[in-house]
């Protein structure tokens, strides 16, 4: 159905899955999380489809993310919402992941949050010139989740610290070098791409098409991430935010400073959790590991008054102008983030 939030069709030897609520930058629903999950349980059954394509309806965006407005509302009512979202999306994570099939996500546009967690796992991930990339949540006063903790430790370098903590966006060449996409294809070829995909032969492997993609591919321009990764592995290789800020403050140049100039706008709970979690990732086994940390983590964020300040400055009342408690990072006491690493009751199943 055209007017639903997920559409699923099948063209040639492709299952499509079109994100379809462009006007909302196609932010993720539970119904839309399970539809897609249904999806793909129904694709990899099906015999005569040999490849998955993600993409988002409308010019704007693949998918902003999660609706953070819903979860806000769940949280203050209680209604137990917001917890099962975090479950089903985990698991939709994970099971793209691990998904059989070649699955190929157009992450054309903005790409935030949720709609990293639904292109970053897949296997043939595909940014264009209008890519914005990012995990923003340390700014509303959450943290980076959908997996993130196990692929931002993977960025060379500091560049996923950076990533996690800064939650500022990055383009195609960024995303490229910090690993969380593949490779560049002009916005205007997508479709054109779409149609070779559904015409490769059932049984394609993940190397028919990669060579598929290659031949669309485009080259980059310079990634900021990579002239700037001396600055930002001198400053984001300490293990607390404080060292991490009195190092920025000790570099030259306006990159660095813009740095520290934006992490001092984050909550700062958030950011000595995120990084607490990227360490975390750093030297966990696998993603099912950092999902089922993440989750322990956002159940917690339940009772956290940063979460509600901060999608309050973002979405609700839009002044962006949050009051973080405690306002400092110097303020934050050790046992206020160990609260956050408490295991998920129930464990999340994969």
């Amino acid at each position: 159905m055209q007017d639903s939030e997920v559409i699923i069709e099948r063209r040639g030897a492709a299952g499509i899955i079109r994100l379809n609520r462009p006007r909302a930058l196609n932010s993720l629903t539970l119904p839309m999380i399970r539809s897609i999950a249904e999806a793909l349980d129904g694709f990899a059954r099906d015999a005569d489809v040999a490849i998955v394509v993600a993409t988002g309806e409308g010019e704007r965006g693949f998918c902003a993310g999660g609706d953070i407005r819903a979860l806000h509302e769940s949280a203050r009512a209680g209604d137990g919402l917001a917890g099962t979202f975090w479950r089903e999306e985990f698991r939709l994570n994970h099971q793209i992941a691990v998904y059989a099939k070649p699955y190929v996500a157009l992450m054309d546009g903005i790409t935030m949050g949720g709609g990293v967690g639904l292109s970053a796992h897949g296997r043939h991930r595909i940014v264009t010139e209008r890519t914005r990339l990012a995990m923003p949540e340390t700014g509303i006063g959450y943290v980076p989740d959908v997996g993130a903790t196990w692929l931002l430790p993977k960025a060379p370098g500091e560049a996923g610290t950076w990533l996690g903590l800064t939650g500022l966006d990055i383009g195609a060449a960024d995303a490229i070098h910090a690993g969380l996409a593949d490779r560049h294809i002009a916005s205007s070829r997508l479709a054109e791409v779409t149609d070779a995909l559904s015409g490769l032969p059932r049984g394609s492997s993940s190397i028919d098409v990669d060579a598929l993609l290659q031949a669309f591919s485009e080259p980059l321009g310079e990634s900021r991430l990579r002239q700037y990764a001396a600055t930002i592995d001198r400053a984001f290789r300490f293990d607390s935010v404080e060292e991490i800020l009195t190092a920025l403050a000790e570099e030259q140049g306006d990159f660095a400073a813009e740095t520290r100039r934006v992490l001092l706008t984050r909550s700062p709970t958030s950011l000595k959790l995120a990084l607490r979690l990227l360490r975390a990732g750093r030297r966990s086994a696998s993603l099912a590991e950092c999902l089922g940390r993440e989750l322990g983590a956002c159940l917690q964020m339940l009772d956290n008054p940063d979460f509600f300040e901060g999608i309050r400055a973002a979405v609700i009342d839009k002044d962006r102008n949050p009051k973080w408690s405690p306002a400092s990072v110097e303020a934050v006491k050790a046992q206020s983030v160990e609260k956050f690493l408490k295991p998920a009751e129930p464990p999340l199943l994969l």
